[in-house]
């Protein structure tokens, strides 16, 4: 069954004018593509080839000059659209006088999540990217890395369907980059969609499904990572290592099947971030901790599991709860506070109702007036 479009552009085009209402410049010139759900979707590109001008345009900060633009079924525009959107920008816009956990907490309050959930949110988002231990610093204080992971985190505090992610790992080591592309397989094998704009193509490589790369506002290769990369023309063959007579045979072998120019043997390499973080993961064995940001500690709660919310019509159309009965009557028990304040009612009811005091004597209304009026006459008098 075919996956849930997600993002669907037709003809998409943007052109920037001056003053005059004169062409200026095609930043995106006459595209399409779809994005499903489920995805990690690559959006590649040089500098100025229309990738940070699509995404305004997919969070509705721009309007296409022509074409049609639909993200979940709906305008971008659409305030419930952007209610379902987490979006990373290229560079980390954060308030320096928060702390950490008070932006997470500021951020979660614009989608409303209540006050308990933004604390529970936080709390594990902190945890997630490494930075608990900084949750009361001000990010004024954090450097670009650190700051990079708290804008990562505030991306994630309303549990987006579609995620945005320009340049995520800029200014990450090599320790953050890992996490975040965990953290994107995790959403992916949730359901979410991820979009990724990136120079380092080889965390693209690693994680993204699809692909399109840009250039002049154009598209100018699409397609799966898994057929665009395969050089069909050349076979790999991997074996357990061999003792050297062994390989002289396999080595003979082939040259029956291509001559020896093209055979290529040499042992297989483990990528330098695999090597980095065997490294790190050693000297931590031996070395104590760190003020800057730390290795998280897996992905937080809420990002890798059903949510509560997502079960609540399940909760609704379930079997109702039967009350507790108590053992004498078989009526539904009363909690011991509301049997407090009944009890209390019941003594103010039998107690014998007291006599209201008599009301204060009143002079006569005329008797008052006449000693008024002759007080008044005196002092004219005098």
């Amino acid at each position: 069954m075919e996956q849930e479009l997600v993002i669907s552009a037709t003809g998409l085009t943007k052109i920037f004018r001056d003053f005059w209402n004169r062409s200026k410049a095609a930043a995106v010139n006459d595209i399409d593509f779809d994005v499903r759900r489920g995805e990690v979707f690559g959006l590649l590109g040089p500098n100025g080839s229309g990738k940070s001008t699509t995404v305004k345009m997919l969070l509705g900060l721009l309007y296409p000059t022509s074409g049609i633009l639909r993200v979940m079924g709906q305008s971008p525009q659409s305030v419930k659209t952007k209610r379902s959107i987490g979006y990373l920008p290229e560079e980390t816009y954060l308030y320096k006088y928060l702390t950490a956990y008070e932006t997470l907490d500021f951020f979660g309050s614009l989608f409303g999540l209540s006050a308990a959930e933004r604390k529970n949110r936080a709390l594990q988002l902190l945890d997630m990217v490494g930075l608990a231990h900084a949750a009361n610093r001000k990010v004024g204080e954090f450097s670009k890395g650190m700051a990079r992971r708290i804008g990562l985190a505030q991306a994630m505090i309303n549990d987006p369907d579609l995620l945005i992610l320009d340049e995520p790992t800029s200014g990450l080591d090599p320790i953050g980059c890992r996490e975040v592309k965990d953290l994107i397989k995790t959403l992916k094998a949730r359901g979410k969609t991820v979009i990724i704009t990136s120079h380092l193509l080889s965390d693209v490589e690693s994680i993204c499904d699809r692909v399109v790369i840009l250039y002049g506002g154009r598209i100018r290769a699409e397609g799966a990572l898994s057929d665009l990369l395969a050089i069909s023309e050349k076979d790999t063959i991997t074996l357990p290592h061999l003792p050297e007579q062994d390989l002289n045979v396999v080595m003979e072998a082939c040259k029956k099947f291509a001559p020896e120019d093209q055979i290529d043997l040499e042992h297989p390499r483990m990528t330098l971030e695999d090597f980095f973080l065997d490294v790190v993961a050693k000297a931590k064995l031996e070395a104590a901790g760190t003020a800057g940001a730390q290795a998280g500690n897996g992905v937080a709660a809420y990002l890798s599991v059903e949510t509560e919310q997502e079960n609540l019509l399940e909760q609704l159309t379930g079997p109702e709860p039967e009350q507790k009965k108590t053992e004498n009557t078989g009526t539904p028990e009363t909690p011991a506070a509301n049997t407090a304040v009944l009890d209390k009612l019941k003594e103010n009811d039998s107690a014998p109702e007291q006599p209201s005091a008599p009301p204060p004597p009143q002079e006569d209304l005329s008797e008052a007036n006449n000693k008024l009026n002759a007080l008044l006459n005196g002092k004219r008098d005098s």
